[in-house]
């Protein structure tokens, strides 16, 4: 799982499909790049500082992206297609998340983040087209293979009763992060464009997954969160979800002025709801407040940017 990556897996130049295995051909990733969109999504200065659970076929998808003229560093999408590369993004997940955050993740000695789940997920991987290097990265569990698992990730935080009825049309989407260096807000329009591609190409309909916010000071702002948005922001009451160890918000300063996270702006600009009070995560020390983002629901103002045309 060490070995050198292959260099000349991702030098495709478009997004192509095997027309005989797949019969379609995605188009080249150009507009998720542009800093205009990225702002109004993300705000001013994105930089993840967070983890994000938001979403795997049998076959394996292995598209790569076109370099974008002008843009600095050129980026490529593709799909993990052995051990080899899910180990790629799992060491950017340890790096992230137990190195950066301080997360009290399993040991082991090759410094990567390995839970039960990844063996039945899709690895998205955003590389550096210079370096090569995995600069960003999702996984993604769609129901087939949660039923072989027999849960979501979810159901380890969130009693999901209400949304039991969902669960052959939904994809669970987790462990999102961005290489440090990176976070400018293109690396994560280029996921959000691969994870659209893969709902389409397999028609899914619906993406679910748990969406944290750092607890530095103690839970005062994610308490502060859930308070400004839970009016306007909630699902309706049947796709309510309801936290296995829920965060004490009457102990906490609910009423702090804050602002999201970029991340989850993100979401909630594209049309994502928030589906429960805030759970905490006492490994990541986040507090995680479930997510559900339906297809037709996506903001048409940001539609065309992931799938080339207004929903």
């Amino acid at each position: 799982m060490t070995e050198i990556p292959n260099p000349f897996r991702h030098l495709d130049s478009l997004i192509v499909f095997d027309k005989a295995k797949w019969g379609v051909k995605l188009k080249p990733l150009k507009k998720i790049f542009s800093k205009k969109i990225a702002k109004k999504l993300f705000g001013k200065k994105f930089a993840l500082k967070s983890r994000s659970s938001l979403l795997a076929p049998t076959e394996i998808i292995t598209p790569s992206i076109k370099p974008v003229k002008n843009k600095k560093p050129a980026l490529q999408i593709s799909w993990a297609l052995d051990a080899q590369e899910i180990a790629e993004a799992q060491r950017l997940r340890y790096m992230v998340f137990a190195e950066e955050m301080g997360a009290q993740l399993a040991l082991n000695n090759a410094g990567l983040d390995i839970d039960e789940f990844d063996a039945y997920c899709d690895h998205l991987l955003v590389r550096d087209q210079e370096t090569l290097e995995v600069v960003g990265t999702y996984r993604v569990l769609p129901p087939h293979k949660a039923r072989e698992l027999g849960r979501l990730y979810a159901d380890s935080e969130f009693d999901l009763t209400r949304l039991n009825h969902l669960r052959p049309k939904l994809v669970e989407v987790g462990r999102s992060c961005v290489h440090s260096d990176y976070r400018s807000g293109a690396v994560i329009m280029a996921l959000w464009s691969g994870l659209a591609q893969y709902m389409q190409l397999h028609q899914y309909e619906i993406m679910l997954g748990c969406a944290s916010i750092p607890m530095a000071d103690g839970g005062h702002f994610a308490a502060s969160l859930f308070n400004a948005l839970k009016n306007e922001q909630m699902a309706p009451i049947e796709n309510h979800a309801f936290p296995h160890v829920p965060l004490p918000l009457a102990e906490l300063n609910g009423g702090l002025n804050v602002e999201p996270p970029p991340l989850i702006k993100g979401y909630l600009k594209l049309g994502a709801k928030i589906c429960s009070a805030p759970a905490w995560d006492p490994h990541f020390n986040t507090a995680d407040i479930l997510t559900i983002l339906r297809l037709h629901e996506i903001n048409p103002r940001y539609a065309k940017h992931f799938f080339g045309s207004k929903e």
